[in-house]
């Protein structure tokens, strides 16, 4: 017996993100939508589209990139374990990129584009153009700038073309890495909790926050024996995108019950 829709209006009424959006990627059927025509910033989940430029590049994986003052972030003054001066291959910093959202690692990747950041910015936007993301734009390879913007229909574009390049699935969802850095062994670990559950099936995964943006959270997980695109925009609380993952697949999995309970867009 599935549970009363009743039941799945709570899980969907104590949702903490602002938008959510649940599409099955065979089928393009959208499962559940919360705020999903809104267009507002993705904060790292940018990066994704960092890492879908590099690799259709088809730059040397082992080429050695050195990161320098200009990826220093200077907008919103993070961290980073990857000092000035740090000398990575290209393969290496764009699995701390996607893992561990390296800013700097995906700044780095941009300057060694090609006709360098400016040039990669462009492939960034034209990428977007070709996947029909209408809603999207993009002015840096970060997130950090408030200016990344898109929209829950186009991230879902973008986790499916994302998820066709394996090396992307590959980095995105492993649970650790080392790597050398200034003459020591260190552990990067994924910003994604749930990569690490074994009852999860995520083929792609990419976390993001700044205060514009709130907590975010986009995943290709299969669910029920389906691709799904899950599309977690502006919660708020650290770890409130993870809870809204596992109540989104509550929902998910119940989904007779839902006709009754879809809210607005």
């Amino acid at each position: 017996m599935p549970p009363p829709a009743s039941s799945v209006r709570a899980e969907a009424a104590a949702l903490r993100s602002t938008t959510a959006y649940v599409q099955d990627l065979e089928t393009s059927t959208v499962i559940f939508a919360k705020n999903e025509n809104v267009v507002r910033p993705i904060a790292s989940i940018s990066k994704l589209m960092t890492a879908v430029v590099v690799v259709d590049a088809n730059l040397p994986m082992d080429e050695m990139l050195e990161i320098t003052d200009d990826d220093v972030d200077g907008l919103k003054h993070t961290t980073s374990r990857l000092r000035v001066g740090t000398k990575l291959s290209r393969g290496d910093m764009l699995h701390l990129a996607l893992m561990s959202s390296e800013n700097r690692a995906a700044n780095a990747l941009g300057r060694h584009y090609p006709g360098g950041l400016p040039a990669f910015v462009a492939a960034m936007n034209a990428k977007a153009q070709s996947l029909g993301m209408t809603s999207t734009r993009f002015i840096e390879p970060t997130g950090l700038s408030s200016d990344n913007v898109s929209s829950p229909h186009d991230l879902a574009r973008l986790l499916r073309a994302a998820s066709q390049r394996p090396l992307i699935h590959r980095y995105s969802t492993d649970t650790e890495y080392d790597v050398e850095v200034n003459n020591r062994t260190q552990t990067f670990r994924n910003t994604n909790l749930l990569v690490r559950k074994p009852d999860w099936d995520i083929k792609v995964s990419k976390t993001g926050y700044i205060n514009e943006a709130g907590e975010c959270l986009v995943m290709l997980a299969r669910i029920n024996g389906r691709d799904l695109a899950i599309v977690l925009l502006d919660s708020q609380g650290k770890l409130s995108r993870i809870g809204d993952a596992v109540r989104i697949r509550r929902i998910v999995q119940n989904e007779v019950a839902l006709a009754s309970i879809q809210p607005g867009g």
